[in-house]
């Protein structure tokens, strides 16, 4: 039987790796400090911020099957190079997948999403560490963490649609899945300024060119984003409407860009929830449904948009919309001006 791709490319990264990153890892990440005779390999944030000191304390803790953080580091890498994966969360998913093929394509190699050695090379040509050493500071936890009702009505009557907790914060911030926040700092206070934690580290270069033209591909789930020569610019996965509620056909234009945008929902124009049929207006927040980021389009009612629920790209359903992570969103939105085009394909 033949083997998911998100197999094959976390097997075949593995290897590589091992072979070839491994040997370099102190060349590529942060030195490891001396170890004395009550240090357990892994254990602190300094060892853990080395590849040799990740994998070790990995194995030491133990992780989920198919989780792995040697797929961390290339997750990172992705993300840093423009070939977004969506959450980092350390697994060799579809949308990995997709982000190598992205990072192929940015870089002129054959577009067969086989991590060789030299598409290897050129992803790691970034040597400074794939993880960093972060301490929680007081106004990190100014926020007023709440958990938030699932009601549309309930929602509506809040001031804003905050973070819950300092962990959903902190992942959002380092493109993190919760759990592998978590999973890299057991006992850890997240609720402590002073704390210091070892999250990922994704930033780059941000990309040199403007984008005008988006295609957003249904059956791929991914969004392109193309500079005036028909350059790559970057990609996102993204979730893109869904058979009850498709995305629209055709090419539409940016209309407008809103930060930190009020979610305006009209339940006899897209969707209805649960018993909500009047109009409602739910107030911003990265918990709103349509996340940090609205990108109008001249087609009523749709736009590009954030979400609630980073995890969840690519693996649920939008109502029409196209659907990013905030960082996904909010990276794009820098890059876009009013006029773009955004074409929908199958």
């Amino acid at each position: 039987m033949a083997q998911p791709t998100s197999t094959v490319l976390l097997r075949t990264f593995t290897a590589l790796a091992l072979c070839t990153g491994l040997a370099h890892a102190q060349e590529y990440d942060a030195p490891a400090p001396a170890e004395g005779p009550e240090t357990i390999v892994g254990e602190s944030l300094e060892t853990r911020q080395t590849l040799i000191g990740l994998v070790a304390y990995a194995e030491d803790r133990g992780l989920p099957e198919g989780q792995s953080l040697i797929g961390m580091k290339l997750q990172i890498l992705l993300d840093r190079a423009h070939a977004s994966p969506g959450v980092i969360d350390g697994y060799g998913g579809e949308n990995t997948a997709k982000a190598l093929r992205v990072f192929e394509e940015l870089n002129g190699f054959p577009v067969d999403g086989v991590l060789d050695p030299d598409t290897w090379e050129a992803l790691s040509s970034d040597a400074s560490p794939t993880t960093q050493i972060y301490e929680i500071t007081g106004e990190d936890l100014e926020h007023p963490f709440e958990p938030l009702p699932e009601d549309y009505a309930e929602l509506a009557a809040l001031d804003r649609l905050g973070w819950e907790s300092p962990t959903e914060m902190l992942s959002e911030r380092f493109h993190m899945d919760v759990d592998l926040l978590k999973a890299l700092n057991p006992g850890a206070a997240f609720d402590r300024a002073g704390e210091r934690i070892l999250v990922a580290d994704p930033a780059g270069a941000p990309p040199a060119d403007r984008v005008v033209r988006i295609v957003a591909d249904r059956s791929a789930a991914k969004l392109s984003a193309f500079d005036a020569d028909g350059n790559l610019v970057v990609a996102y996965p993204a979730t893109i409407g869904s058979r009850d509620t498709p995305s629209p056909s055709g090419t539409f234009e940016v209309t407008a860009i809103a930060p930190d945008p009020v979610y305006y929902y009209r339940p006899d124009e897209n969707f209805q929830q649960g018993d909500n049929d009047e109009p409602l207006e739910l107030p911003p927040g990265p918990n709103n449904p349509v996340g940090t980021r609205w990108i109008d389009l001249s087609k009523d009612t749709y736009g590009i948009h954030g979400t609630a629920e980073p995890a969840e790209i690519d693996k649920t359903f939008s109502h029409g919309c196209v659907r990013l992570t905030n960082w996904d969103v909010e990276e794009l939105a820098e890059l876009v001006e009013v006029g773009a085009t955004v074409e929908f394909v199958k």
